[in-house]
């Protein structure tokens, strides 16, 4: 299919400037571009051309750092353009403004965050967005139940997809690659010998990284050489400073404890501090949808403390990966989370170590590409099946427009005559139903076919390896244990079990396999 990706209005992608879902995006492009032909349109910067074509992925860049400058030259690309898919990013007021511009082209809508809330989106526009999209991708249960509780008519197309991380960046401290980066780094800042607390975010209040700076006189009389470093600006690649970054620096400099704030860190450099680090904090004081800084520690193999805030804890297993803060405006219960992890060792070291495990074994890029292709697909076969079965349930739909729910009811168009994604076999032996226009069933969507880099190899085999007294899967040889989303055959469109579930068996199944693990204590 020829797919278009549209990002926000925000940053840029790739990712110069950071943002989760830039990130995002530049993960899963490796993947999705070797089954699609994959247009990113984005936001324009200075940096980078309005136009380009890298690994077979187009970039397409036009101006809007305002929300309505840019959704008309949103509009303005797509109407001059042909797409089988379209699929959105976090912005469903961007839903019918392309669907009037593209009125055959299915739709997905991906939510990194609560934007369906009626003061980001009136309620009349947000309704008739659910209806006219096959599939909204959520990065967090959390996320999807906002959404199902303002909207119960998007149930059956909500679908949590986690997000991943590159365990090949992002590596514990002690690793070969990482350890003089490592010991440069807390040389140069004074923080040898030291146990070192990392924060990673944004300087702001919903962030609360003061409530972990508020916590370290409490923790400085229970352990010795401790210090904190604090990574990050108060917006992304802006070093400005606010009222409450200058709070943060006066109340750092109270303290019995070194504190070090980095201020803005470039997105390719991040994960050297999360290498120089021994605890990652994460304070998080509003509903957070799932900071990927999680993904980040994890794959550094550091233990995790988080908030019980949004969709935080779902990649927590408590005693396992880390631990949750219950009460996150209370700076004591921080303490008694970090002295939980920090007096004994052979916890730290196992919750570091199967925080490594899940990383590469299920919060990598692959999967996460994997389940969204699996989303697309299903978005081209059964869209008219879902809206059919809404409306047979007498949900309520109403379209801003007269004309939306006959927009709904268009025919499925002709699969694309360049479609990556046939399995020779599969093509002759359905080639009468493909000319017939009839569904793709016997199409592949395999990461078995991909032609992986030596980069990816290595990574599959390390999995492999963590896999060894888990079940054989599907696929051996990336290590995948997920099972793929499904949507079941006949009428009723149902979707498979919470991503959560499936990682709780997953945890089941890898109980023991951290003695494949040895992260080195820096005590």
């Amino acid at each position: 299919m020829r797919i278009l990706m549209v990002c926000t209005e925000k940053l840029p992608v790739p990712p110069l400037l950071g943002g989760a879902i830039q990130t995002y995006i530049s993960g899963i492009l490796p993947h999705v571009s070797q089954f699609h032909d994959i247009t990113v349109l984005g936001i324009s910067d200075s940096s980078l051309p309005e136009q380009e074509t890298i690994h077979g992925v187009h970039y397409v860049r036009v101006p809007g750092k305002i929300f309505e400058i840019y959704r008309e030259n949103v509009v303005r690309y797509v109407e001059a353009n042909k797409f089988d898919l379209i699929h959105i990013f976090n912005r469903p007021r961007l839903v019918l403004p392309i669907r009037q511009a593209a009125p055959d082209a299915k739709m997905t809508l991906s939510m990194h965050n609560d934007m369906f809330q009626p003061e980001k989106i009136d309620p009349e526009e947000a309704t008739a967005a659910i209806a006219e999209v096959a599939y909204i991708v959520t990065v967090s249960d959390y996320i999807g139940n906002v959404i199902r509780c303002l909207y119960p008519q998007a149930s059956p197309k909500l679908r949590t997809i986690y997000s991943g991380v590159d365990s090949e960046r992002f590596l514990p401290g002690n690793h070969p690659k990482m350890q003089k980066i490592r010991n440069d780094i807390r040389r140069a800042h004074g923080l040898e010998n030291k146990t070192v607390i990392l924060f990673a975010g944004r300087l702001s209040r919903n962030k609360g990284v003061d409530k972990l700076i508020l916590a370290l006189p409490e923790l400085a009389k229970k352990f010795k050489n401790l210090a904190l470093v604090i990574v990050g600006s108060n917006w992304f690649s802006e070093n400005d400073i606010t009222d409450y970054v200058a709070y943060v620096r006066a109340l750092a400099k109270r303290m019995p404890v070194p504190v070090v704030t980095t201020g803005f860190v470039p997105p390719n450099e991040i994960q050297n501090w999360f290498a120089a680090a021994d605890l990652f904090v994460c304070t998080s004081q509003w509903q957070e949808p799932l900071a990927r800084v999680h993904y980040e520690a994890m794959a550094a193999g550091l233990p995790i403390v988080t908030t019980a805030r949004g969709g935080n804890p779902e990649v927590i297993f408590a005693n396992e990966n880390g631990l949750i803060v219950e009460n996150p405006e209370d700076p004591s219960d921080f303490a008694n989370k970090i002295a939980q992890i920090l007096s004994d060792q052979s916890l730290m070291r196992r919750m570091g170590e199967k925080g490594r495990q899940l990383a590469i074994s299920i919060y990598h890029w692959e999967r996460v590409a994997s389940e969204l292709l699996e989303v697309w697909e299903q978005a081209e076969k059964t869209e008219q099946a879902v809206v059919s079965e809404e409306q047979a349930a007498g949900m309520t739909i109403e379209p801003l427009k007269e004309d939306a729910t006959e927009q709904l009811n268009r025919p499925t168009p002709k699969a694309d005559a360049k479609e990556k994604v046939h399995s020779k076999k599969n093509a002759a032996a359905s080639s009468d139903k493909t000319k017939k226009g009839k569904t793709k069933k016997e199409r592949a969507i395999s990461m078995e076919d991909h032609q992986q880099t030596a980069k990816q190899k290595e990574a599959a085999a390390e999995r492999t390896e963590l896999a060894k007294s888990a079940p054989a899967p599907k696929q051996p040889q990336t290590g995948r244990h997920i099972k793929p989303f499904t949507i079941a055959s006949g009428n009723q469109q149902t979707l498979d079990a919470s991503p959560k579930t499936h990682l709780n068996r997953k945890l089941a199944q890898a109980k023991h396999d951290t003695k494949h693990f040895t992260i080195a204590s820096s005590h």
